[in-house]
């Protein structure tokens, strides 16, 4: 098979909740809420499809919004997806499953349906709106008794920090089949999310150790390492190693920004990532996403532009969170706050005062 890439594709900004992390509201609140017709959705589909034919990859779709159930053309969009054989996870609100619901999302062939949980009860429903935490692990039985995957994301912040071990053991107990977490994106508002380098590498640790007890006893969730600051964690503790194989001027893996995955929101528009801000790079509406992808998208792939990871061994591995670097600093490029690693550690060449800009301020430059 070919390798995938993803489509993030939200399809309206319409949802049931005002999350105070969610990008739509940061910063303030939206006059007007957006949402694709379905003459556009279908254009966006068949043009995703001919950037996969373009450049032989298979394409994956994650619906979301806002809450994608919520558009009016929400089914028929699953029924597009279902002729073509597209494969799709859902990211959505826990509020409009039931039984019923997730059998038709089964039908449709959804594989995976993602949650958010934030917290314990009291932090959660503070994040998003009272009840939502119970209604959360409670519909979790719903997607399996579809045969559905259930995913819970977890966004981390100094808000919660101290509740993640606590979210996993929540989400184990409720039978999610997938956990994760991944950091708070600073977006304008004010949510205090600042963490250093020591703390969230102490957090790493933390999980680590309750994923091995859980992995130990046979749990089946499975614990996905999202964040790649993984990778520095694990290079430390020697679980990973670099290959002597691995070839100088390649990629590996880390962020997946600028080589497997793009963002499309309701208005058309085009991000190398829905969390890294203005990183519009087109409109569907308007722009042929193939042409898009080696154009207005290579400022994307300058690996040497890093101020940080271009010194680091795991460059081709990590590059950190360019998202979390964005908001925090103002630059793509930039350090990511939470990155612990150093010269004194063996990771990084020496830096050269000219190596690194000036960050003064807050940039607005990629």
């Amino acid at each position: 098979m070919q390798p995938y890439f993803s489509f993030q594709w939200h399809i309206t900004d319409e949802c049931d909740q005002r999350c105070r992390h969610c990008y739509i509201y940061s910063g303030g609140t939206r006059d007007r809420l957006l949402s694709m017709t379905w003459e556009r959705m279908e254009s966006t589909f068949y043009n995703c499809l001919d950037f996969c034919e373009v450049y032989g990859r298979t394409p994956y779709f994650y619906i979301t919004g806002g809450d994608p159930i919520l558009h009016p053309d929400f089914w028929r969009l699953l029924e597009l997806l279902r002729g073509h054989d597209a494969a799709f996870t859902i990211l959505g609100n826990p509020f409009h499953l039931d039984d019923r619901v997730c059998r038709d999302l089964k039908r449709y062939g959804c594989e995976k349906y993602q949650l958010s949980l934030d917290g314990l009860r009291e932090t959660h429903d503070w994040f998003r709106k009272p009840g939502s935490y119970d209604c959360t692990l409670e519909k979790i039985g719903c997607i399996h008794r579809a045969g559905i995957r259930s995913v819970v994301m977890t966004t981390v912040s100094r808000a919660n920090r101290a509740e993640v071990p606590d979210i996993i053991d929540a989400a184990v107990a409720a039978g999610t089949d997938v956990f994760a977490f991944s950091r708070y994106v600073p977006s304008g508002g004010d949510l205090d999310a600042g963490m250093t380098a020591q703390e969230y590498r102490g957090l790493l640790a933390v999980c680590d150790e309750k994923f091995r007890r859980y992995e130990a006893e046979g749990c089946p969730t499975y614990f996905n390492k999202k964040d790649h600051l993984w990778t520095l964690y694990e290079y430390e503790t020697g679980t990973f190693r670099i290959s002597p194989d691995a070839e100088s001027g390649m990629i590996y893996g880390g962020c997946n920004c600028g080589n497997c995955h793009l963002t499309i929101l309701p208005s058309g528009d085009l991000y190398a990532c829905r969390r890294v801000a203005g990183s519009r790079v087109g409109n569907v509406f308007d722009d042929r996403i193939a042409d898009v992808w080696v154009t207005d998208m290579e400022v994307y792939r300058d690996y040497d532009r890093f101020s940080k990871c271009s010194r680091c061994k795991l460059l081709a591995w990590c590059r950190g969170c360019p998202a979390v670097a964005r908001g925090t600093y103002g630059s793509f490029y930039a350090d990511d706050p939470q990155c612990w690693a150093t010269e004194a550690s063996g990771l990084l060449s020496p830096e050269k005062p000219s190596d690194r800009p000036a960050l003064v301020g807050m940039q607005t430059s990629v």
